[in-house]
């Protein structure tokens, strides 16, 4: 199976790359097979039901509202985040629904909106949409899986294992570390210069680095409207946003934040993680990077990298994030991504193993001490369970982003100091995640029945 990079990291909004983007995009190829059928103009009413995670935890991610957002035409990388509350709020007063911008049909919240407590075998994170016609006739139905970082397959994709896999013939292809690394020595390649090849397969280099720098501005948008936006955060648990206060109170300081300062560029590096995750929290626009849920890790470290090396360039960016990609890349094929599968060491394991590699290739490191950072970064989030307090991505999820961040730094830091041998492979890591995930109870994975999510909830 082959991965791109422009696979890991998409422009969607928040919450949830699983529960938010997952869903719209499911709901969009709902909307487009139902256009193929030419089924539009029959279709009387649509039933929404909400599988496993989807429903335990739907409502604080906003599965529901992207699920109709998605019948409605839109797509997370082009829909505007303002407008989504303002149009379900219309829908429900209303209770007509517009099918890709056609025909009206009547949608009965209550009736119509169904949160299940059953999981479907394939996946926790599973959503069936049926058409219905005249008299209840079922015109058409499909039941979708939000794997992870908003990749979806159907359920002939589930049944049959072809996971909307691209059989695109890499010059490159690996599907390990050792294999990564073996590539790199046979060919005397860089991670960056090896992922750089591949992606060719897809696109023009100068179409890699455009869309790479579009990402990058994506990122960085996504900061300043964090820095930018107080109050509270939507939901209900009262969390305040803290990204623009800390902002100001770090420019106040009057001395330069450089790397000699240790706790200085901590606090910028939290700055910028806490300022992606509580807009991703408010749902505004981001880059799953890999997921919703960790989106603040890679462009926090990049971000400090950029801001405070005065020798950074465009280049870096490019570089960053294909070898940030290549271990995502890992981590999807031979574990999972998703915090319903295998719990937060899937979602914030694999973004800090991914920016500990991303910055120690800017840093010159050579392919196995890049190996070595992802290792770092990755075995020391082993286990993270997945526990959203009230099934949002807020606590303690804005948090953990930050300490994730600066986590991956030194990660890289730590590699960069050794030769790049060391007593764990990255493979053997990716694996034991796996394994971890599997043997991790269904309570804290996504549910909110476990863990934080259940012990702020004091008697």
């Amino acid at each position: 199976m082959a991965i791109s990079v422009f696979d890991l990291f998409k422009i969607g909004i928040g919450p949830s790359s699983s529960h938010t983007v997952g869903p719209m995009r499911a709901a969009a190829l709902f909307l487009g097979a139902l256009q193929e059928r030419h089924l539009l103009a029959r279709i009387e009413r649509i039933e929404v039901r909400l599988y496993g995670s989807l429903a335990a935890t739907g409502v604080g991610h906003g599965s529901d509202n992207a699920v109709l957002i998605g019948l409605m035409g839109e797509l997370p990388d082009s829909v505007d985040p303002r407008q989504v509350l303002p149009r379900i709020e219309v829908l429900k007063t209303a209770q007509q629904l517009q099918l890709g911008g056609g025909p009206l049909i009547r949608f009965d919240w209550q009736r119509d909106m169904l949160l299940l407590d059953e999981n479907l075998p394939y996946h926790p994170n599973a959503l069936t949409l049926i058409a219905f016609g005249a008299e209840q006739q079922e015109l058409h139905r499909n039941t979708y899986y939000s794997v992870g970082g908003g990749f979806v397959v159907d359920q002939e994709q589930a049944a049959t294992g072809k996971l909307d896999q691209d059989d695109t013939e890499l010059p490159y292809d690996f599907s390990s570390a050792a294999q990564l690394l073996q590539l790199c020595q046979q060919h005397n390649l860089r991670v960056s210069e090896l992922m750089m090849a591949n992606e060719q397969a897809w696109r023009t280099k100068a179409q890699i680095r455009s869309g790479l720098l579009e990402l990058w501005r994506a990122m960085r948008d996504c900061v300043e409207q964090g820095l930018r936006h107080e109050g509270v955060l939507p939901g209900g648990l009262q969390v305040q946003r803290r990204a623009a206060r800390l902002h100001r109170s770090l420019q106040e300081l009057g001395k330069p934040n450089v790397i000699g300062s240790t706790l200085s560029a901590m606090e910028w590096v939290n700055l910028f993680a806490l300022a992606v995750n509580e807009e991703n929290a408010a749902g505004g626009r981001m880059v799953t990077a890999p997921t919703n849920g960790a989106a603040g890790i890679i462009p926090a470290v990049l971000h400090y990298y950029m801001k405070f090396n005065p020798d950074a360039c465009e280049d870096d960016v490019v570089d960053y994030l294909l070898s940030a990609a290549a271990i995502g890349i890992l981590c999807k094929k031979n574990a999972s991504i998703s915090g319903a599968e295998v719990g937060c060491q899937g979602e914030v394991g694999s973004a800090c193993a991914m920016a500990a590699a991303g910055l120690a290739e800017v840093l010159g490191a050579t392919p196995e001490q890049l190996e070595n950072a992802a290792e770092i970064g990755l075995e020391h989030n082993l286990g993270l369970t997945c526990d959203p307090v009230g099934g949002l991505v807020q606590v303690p999820c804005i948090e953990r982003n930050a300490i994730a961040a600066v986590k991956a730094i030194n990660a890289a830091q730590m590699a960069l100091r050794g030769d790049g041998k060391h007593f764990i492979s990255l493979d053997r890591v990716i694996r034991t995640m796996r394994d971890t995930g599997a043997d991790m109870q269904d309570k804290y994975k996504e549910t909110s029945r476990g863990g934080l999510a259940v012990s702020a909830i004091e008697c």
